[in-house]
Formats: structure tokens, sequence, C-alpha cells
């Protein structure tokens, strides 16, 4: 399965948050250090900020990444709680994260499946929409803050909500597709 650690690959726990393991595996830091990096360039170039403000804009693109993230997971681990059959963590990787089933899990129909695997970009798309109405409170006027809303936005709304739909393997469309078939 996409996102699980090779054999013999670190993957390091990182707490515990509400009520779910979570861990990260070295692909995570790496795609976080360029998109720092990344976000601070553009900061730095596109948007004429100080290197202080690329700085700490990029570190808050990254965070907010992070949050959204796991915002997507959480929306999964409700919808699963829901169907009585619940996560137990989420395991960072790359720019995105999986997922965490128990190991004991039985065989499930389809619809469960489903169920749990649309909680996750329901909850990106809410979450982008209350960062646009924050960037729309916040003004155009270029300011961080309207920058770092709109970047959350995309993230949730494109990336997360509907990107998350794409039957790429390791997708929830990936999920809905295989179950919808059956």
């Amino acid at each position: 399965m996409a996102g699980q650690p090779a054999p013999g690959r670190s993957e390091y726990r990182i707490g515990r948050l509400a009520g779910l393991d979570l861990s990260v595996v070295p692909s995570a830091l790496w795609s976080m250090a360029a998109i720092w990096l990344g976000a601070g360039l553009i900061i730095f170039w596109l948007l004429g900020r100080g290197w202080g403000w690329a700085v700490l804009g990029g570190l808050l693109v990254v965070i907010i990444h992070w949050l959204s993230d796991f915002a997507h997971q959480y929306g999964h681990a409700l919808a699963a709680r829901r169907t009585g059959f619940p996560m137990t963590g989420l395991r960072f990787w790359g720019i995105f994260s999986t997922s965490l089933w128990p190991a004991g899990e039985p065989a499930l129909p389809g619809r469960i499946h489903i169920r749990r695997a649309l909680g996750g970009p329901i909850a990106s798309i809410l979450v982008g929409v209350a960062a646009l109405l924050v960037a729309w409170f916040a003004g155009s006027d270029g300011g961080m803050l309207w920058w770092l809303a709109l970047f959350a936005a995309a993230d949730n709304l494109l990336l997360l909500g509907l990107g998350a739909f794409l039957p790429l393997g390791f997708t929830d469309g990936s999920t809905i597709l295989h179950w919808w078939k059956r």
C-alpha cells in the first residue's frame, strides 16, 4: 500500500492526538523541508518580502499544510467512528498521509469503506471554505494573512479536497472507485 514504509525503513512515532496515533516517515520530513524552502523563496522573490518574512512564512505554510492534512485524516476518523470501525492512527509520508486501521479488522462491506473514504475530502472542503472566508475578511491587499489563507484554501480545496477524488492508487478516489464497482 502506498504510504507504508518499506521493510527496514524508519517510521517515527510523534504522539497521539484526538485518539489517533501519529507517525512520520523520513520522506515527510524531506518533503516539508522542500515546501518550506519553496514557499520561502516564493515569499521572498514573488511577494517581495524580506528574508525574515520568507523564513517565517515558509514555516507557516508547512504548519498549515500539516494541520490541513491532519484535518483531512480527522475527517476520515470521524466518519470511521460513525461506522463503528474506527481508525487507529495516521502516518505522514511525502506531502500526504495515510489512514491506519486495526490490524485485525474484519472484512467490511463496500459502503463502509466508501463512507470512511468520503470523510477526509468533506473535511478538507469545509476547511478550504473556511480559509476562503478568512482570505475574504483579511482583504486582498496582499498581506501575509491573505496569502496564507489563500494557500490554505487552495491546499484544502484542490489538493486534499477535490484532488483526493482522483483515482491515483493511494487516494480516497481509488478507494471509492474500488468499492463502488463491487
